[in-house]
């Protein structure tokens, strides 16, 4: 439809027709324009993601940043709404209402060789061993956020916004920041938001791996609307939308780029930030807790999965259940399921399966992964599951590997390494 407002509006200057056409498009987009007549590329956009690398007279417009990082530096230039560039051979002109503007450039430092498989034989792979760095990274860089950990540490009431797996890892924040800190937290959809109430006195934290993801950014505007300090977390550094809309940014360092759908690398990185922001709220030793965590990603890395693999082959359906903070865990498990294999996969607080139809859904037919580890509602959740295996519901448990009770109920079990001592009073 675009392409034919522009032929309508054509008079003979290219780049003036698709400038006249603008006006007229209502919601979000990101355009590349071309005509056969012209050795002119005109670029536009209002809120969806556009990216233009500038090189040795050259230039590469599209919407990430990574494809053009192997063909010239990392230097971008900052879009800002209602921005529109005429690329020519050799040269780029910007203007914004009608004027001509210049924008600031940004440099992204990246790694190219992160973008490809290093031997490993698929993306995802490779993402997934990638983990450890990841966190270990995005942990150091959060905990430098020392002033922003106290502003937390003193607010009446934190709001986190949030999409898909992004909205998950936001979930475990609250559950560690209640119970550990005692500051009420709310955690949001962000496309939910728009029709909640914003407190004023709420500091609103947004999470976007992108940088771009319209619906956090419609509601970050929002708090910022309502004086609400806030705060960013992303992945992406320099120049993205969410980091110029918020008062304060933490990146996810070393995440880089994500080849493979499932936001394996995202997902760790946003959960190192909100556990860097969490040990300085709660004033842990940050060394002991990084080494801790480290250690225990690497080696869940090494489990052998393949019999818990087999339970489920052939399965069209999957529970994922967990009661406090695994609760969040079976809702990103049930996630990733369904982004990887399109399996369809439900995760649910364990207590709520008798309360729905999943009670009624359990049989031999539907695997159910249950994370359970000693702490709070254990015994509860050991019920839960001998509920489900009466209904004769093949169960793969995740827990510590000498725990007796859940292996006299699990058909498969999942070691996970014993937590460091610095981890322990967080999951207890």
């Amino acid at each position: 439809m675009i392409a034919h407002l522009i032929e309508e509006a054509w008079e003979g200057d290219f780049a003036a027709a698709v400038r006249g056409v603008l006006p007229l498009l209502e919601g979000s987009y990101a355009i590349l324009a071309l005509c056969a007549d012209t050795d002119e590329v005109v670029a536009a956009r209002e809120r969806s993601p556009l990216v233009l690398g500038l090189g040795d007279d050259e230039f590469f417009a599209c919407s990430d940043a990574t494809p053009p990082l192997s063909h010239i530096p990392g230097i971008f230039w900052s879009w800002k709404t209602g921005d529109l560039a005429v690329i020519r051979r050799g040269s780029v002109a910007v203007e914004n209402g009608g004027e001509t503007v210049v924008r600031e450039t940004t440099y992204i430092d990246y790694d190219v060789e992160a973008s490809r498989k290093g031997g490993f034989e698929h993306f995802m792979l490779k993402e997934i061993f990638e983990q450890p760095d990841v966190f270990q990274q995005s942990f150091r860089l959060a905990c430098k956020h020392h002033g922003i950990s106290m502003l937390l540490s003193r607010a009446r009431g934190i709001s986190v916004i949030a999409c898909g797996t992004s909205y998950n890892a936001a979930l475990l924040f609250r559950y560690f920041v209640e119970k550990e800190c005692g500051v009420p937290v709310r955690v949001d959809l962000a496309s939910e938001y728009r029709y909640l109430s914003t407190p004023g006195d709420e500091i609103v934290i947004a999470v976007s791996q992108s940088g771009e993801t319209a619906d956090t950014l419609s509601a970050l505007k929002k708090a910022a609307s309502s004086n609400c300090a806030t705060i960013a977390i992303t992945n992406v550094q320099g120049g993205s939308s969410i980091t110029r809309a918020a008062d304060d940014t933490i990146y996810t360092g070393g995440a880089g780029p994500e080849i493979s759908v499932a936001a394996t690398k995202s997902y760790m990185g946003q959960y190192a930030a909100f556990v860097g922001l969490l040990a300085g709220m709660s004033c842990s030793d940050m060394s002991a807790v990084e080494r801790s965590v480290r250690q225990a990603i690497e080696e869940s890395l090494l489990t052998d999965v393949n019999e818990a693999v087999s339970l489920c082959v052939g399965a069209s359906t999957l529970f994922y259940v967990g009661r406090g903070i695994f609760y969040p865990v079976a809702l990103e498990g049930a996630l990733k399921m369904k982004e990887i294999s399109y399996i369809h996969a439900e995760g649910y607080a364990a207590g709520e399966i008798k309360h729905g139809p999943p009670f009624a859904l359990l049989s031999k037919d539907t695997p159910a992964v249950a994370v359970c580890l000693p702490g709070d509602g254990y015994q509860s959740m050991l019920g839960n599951l001998r509920e489900m295996k009466a209904r004769g519901t093949p169960l793969i448990g995740i827990g510590y590997g000498d725990d007796i009770d859940l292996q006299d109920v699990a058909d498969v079990c999942i070691p996970v390494p014993p937590k460091g001592t610095h981890m322990r009073r967080w999951l207890r």
